[in-house]
């Protein structure tokens, strides 16, 4: 952890210049990022200069000189040469992803260009489930038993070469996105018919030879929970550990509840900080946020999922540190070399509800909205698909239809307060024509 002094709390200038120019962070930013927002008034209050590179061209791009850059998300090597060209004209002092979609593109496109960065091999490993789980598995850490399957292997074959219970997951998608339990072989084959048709709607990138492959592992039963971390020189710094409340057993796999801190017993979460970091060793990873996911299985903390990026949606929201950096903040402010006073987050215990699409259909009204915001201990409830649009639930789907967000002097009152304000909020989703 970086120790010193705020430069704005010093009066000194928050980013430092070169040859005269202020520091140029580029901020990639998928269309479908909910993000934007935070981390632009992160970098606002830093005095950083932004270029916010996205996947589609801006409507103000041409006016705009150096503000925006339209970039190829998909392509990577395509997208890095137009980061190394942008950067000839407009020197960068870092690149931060903001969702898992662009974390390759930041990494190599970093290394390229000789800044701060995770090696690019490591990030693909995050990734690919296969890679992950093949290093943790060369690593001797815990890991399921686990087979891969291409689209075109018949499904009844595969479903007579793994054991059961077992969940299916496409090796390439986030966010619990297609990931189906199955108990026997009968849902085995319906299951991977089902991915089969989700990923064959997906357009893979050009490069990836796993977009379209299934990977298959043993079911691990316990308690789920979600580390946020920050890597400086390898180092894993803890930002917050989360409790996930609602059981997590399938068939799908749809996350709600985060609180933090952590109800668990200090030696459980120690065990759950070890096993983060084992796995971190194991893939790589070096510098900048993660967010792991982990089942405590009878034998001790299993990583499920290790991403080289901060929580998704607008769950960061319920995270503040020191005094009151937002965790947007924290990450420029690290990517940058800026001092950071504090990573220990806020006493009061906070959370966020992602609220579950029920069933697909045409979202028409939301009501309630006012009263679970009177819910004492609610800070917020955002609504982030506006009526009139389409939505599709897990595991097909992958949008929430939005965020509650609590503080409360306990963890338990948080989740009340979360579980109460989701129950004053009404739906109304009407069948597609």
């Amino acid at each position: 952890m970086v120790k010193g002094e705020s430069r704005a709390a010093s009066g000194e200038p928050k980013v430092s210049e070169q040859d005269g120019q202020p520091e140029r962070l580029l901020l990639l930013v998928p269309t479908t990022s909910y993000r934007v927002g935070d981390f632009l008034k992160a970098a606002d209050r830093l005095g950083a200069v932004v270029t916010v590179g996205a996947n589609q061209k801006q409507v103000l791009e041409e006016y705009a000189e150096s503000r925006t850059v339209t970039l190829d998300f998909k392509d990577i090597a395509k997208g890095t040469k137009q980061i190394v060209a942008f950067a000839s004209a407009h020197p960068l002092k870092a690149i931060v992803s903001t969702d898992e979609e662009t974390t390759l593109l930041a990494a190599k496109a970093a290394a390229a260009l000789g800044l701060a960065h995770n090696a690019p091999h490591s990030v693909e490993a995050a990734l690919n489930k296969h890679r992950f789980r093949t290093l943790l598995e060369k690593a001797h850490l815990p890991c399921p038993w686990f087979k891969l399957f291409s689209l075109n292997h018949d499904p009844a074959r595969a479903a007579r070469e793994v054991s059961y219970p077992c969940v299916l997951k496409p090796v390439a998608l986030s966010a619990s996105r297609g990931v189906i339990r199955a108990d026997d072989a009968h849902a085995f084959v319906a299951a991977f018919q089902r991915i089969t048709r989700l990923l064959n709607e997906i357009e893979a990138p050009p490069e990836s030879t796993v977009a379209h492959d299934i990977l298959v592992e043993g079911y691990i039963p316990g308690i789920e929970v979600a580390l946020e971390g920050l890597l400086e020189a390898g180092q894993l710094n803890v930002l917050a550990l989360f409790d996930k409340p609602d059981p997590l057993e399938g068939p799908f796999f749809e996350e709600t509840i985060y609180v933090t801190p952590s109800r668990l017993p200090r030696s459980a979460q120690d065990e759950i900080r070890e096993a983060t970091m084992r796995a971190v060793e194991a893939l790589g990873l070096c510098d900048g946020p993660i967010h792991a996911e982990l089942r405590l299985s009878d034998e001790g903390p299993v990583v499920i999922e290790l991403a080289a990026r901060s929580i998704g949606g607008l769950c960061a929201r319920s995270l503040r540190f020191g005094a009151g950096l937002s965790l947007e903040e924290l990450i420029l402010r690290h990517a940058m070399g800026l001092p950071i006073e504090s990573m220990e987050r806020e006493k009061s215990p906070a959370g966020v509800m992602m609220i579950p699409i029920p069933h697909a259909g045409i979202l028409r009204e939301v009501n309630g909205v006012i009263d679970a915001r009177a819910v004492t201990g609610a800070v917020d409830v955002t609504i982030m698909i506006p009526t009139g649009q389409r939505i599709v639930p897990l595991p097909e789907g992958d949008r929430y239809l939005g965020f509650i967000f609590a503080r409360a002097e306990t963890p338990e009152a948080v989740e009340a307060c979360l579980r109460e304000a989701h129950r004053r909020l009404d739906f109304v989703i009407e069948p597609e024509p």
